[in-house]
């Protein structure tokens, strides 16, 4: 029988393909299969657009791209899940290490973390490293030269939903707020913002670090604006 190969987990960065770390790199060379999450239909994801400049053209690897839907359906995240995990043990089962590649880090809000878990308990025996990653927070705030966190401050990174009293109590509570995913839930922030008196305090980015990055500093600007999945805001107050 074939050692089971090494499942790991490549943070590739928020965007800058020079972001990805030293280790991370040598494993994408190393690797026979790259895995990375793609949309049932589309373009390619994130995360392999930035890790493919890394593979040869002409190399032997197998791009292998697993579906992870974006549904709240628990039952069909249940089964697509699932068979992602099958997919890629068949590839473990042969020996072959497979490293799946996500934007940011893999442990941070990442579909990593899914076939970890998958992988664990559908085949505890396999080995599993994760490569940490440059978070997409952290490339904010180098893009808006803005400490996040200094002495003793407080700082909360929260994902951005509807519920307007939470998201109050989230900035409240730090002094500095990092919403994820805020594009969807934009105007109800921006004017909260403007109703605690903070809204020159907020910086929002798309995309950041890649060559599609946008940003901006002015919320006047944002108030009709539709972004894409992938935006950011930083709140700081001090």
């Amino acid at each position: 029988m074939s050692k089971i190969g090494t499942l790991y987990g490549l943070g590739v960065g928020p965007g800058d393909p020079e972001l990805i770390t030293v280790k991370a790199f040598r494993l994408l060379q190393q690797s026979p299969v790259i895995a990375y999450p793609k949309k049932r239909m589309g373009s390619k994801s994130y995360a392999h657009q930035i890790a493919e400049l890394y593979v040869k053209p002409a190399s032997d690897k197998e791009m292998l791209g697993l579906v992870f839907p974006m549904t709240r359906d628990q039952e069909i995240l249940e089964r697509e899940w699932t068979n992602t995990v099958e997919i890629v043990w068949d590839r473990l089962s042969q020996g072959k290490d497979v490293a799946f590649v996500t934007e940011g880090d893999p442990l941070f809000y990442s579909t990593f973390i899914h076939m970890m878990r998958g992988m664990q308990t559908a085949h505890p025996e396999v080995p599993i490293v994760t490569i940490p990653g440059v978070s997409s927070f952290l490339g904010a705030a180098a893009r808006f030269n803005l400490p996040l966190a200094d002495g003793d401050e407080q700082i909360g990174i929260i994902p951005a939903t509807e519920d307007r009293e939470a998201m109050r109590q989230a900035i409240t509570g730090h002094d500095t707020v990092v919403f994820l995913k805020v594009a969807k839930v934009l105007p109800m922030i921006i004017d909260l913002l403007k109703e605690m008196g903070l809204a020159d305090k907020a910086a929002v980015a798309t995309k950041v670090t890649s060559s599609e990055e946008m940003v901006w500093t002015d919320m006047r600007e944002l108030e009709r604006a539709e972004l894409g999945y992938l935006t950011l805001m930083v709140v700081k107050k001090g």
